[in-house]
């Protein structure tokens, strides 16, 4: 079954730096499109960034634009996603999402579990 399980968050100071990593099993990683997607304390889900299958197509939201960085694995079935200059807006679960195609879609049929971010003080 498809499984994605997400990693590396953690407590940072702001202007730190933090690399999430997702590990995928149960399908084709690399026949599909991925996104991470994150939702702050008592806010909605908010899209960051999405690659397409061969990793060679990127997307950013403006929020964070500049400063992460979205990559792949095929090899590994691993999905990165590379935060630097954080800030405490960036606070928030982290989840990272399989699209329904190769290409981005923003549409989603499997989630992770999430890992948490807090960038403080």
């Amino acid at each position: 079954q498809v499984q994605l399980v997400e990693s590396g968050g953690g407590l940072v100071q702001p202007g730190g730096s933090l690399r999430l990593s997702c590990a995928a099993s149960g399908f084709t990683f690399s026949s599909y499109a991925m996104s991470w997607v994150r939702q702050p304390p008592g806010k909605g889900l908010e899209w960051v960034s999405d690659i397409n299958s061969g990793g060679d197509t990127t997307y950013y939201a403006d929020s964070v634009k500049g400063r992460f960085t979205i990559s792949r694995d095929n090899a590994k079935n691993t999905l990165y996603l590379q935060m630097n200059s954080l800030k405490p807006e960036d606070t928030a679960v982290y989840y990272c999402a399989k699209d329904r195609q190769a290409a981005f879609l923003g549409r989603y049929d499997y989630w992770g579990q999430g890992t948490p971010v807090t960038v403080s003080s």
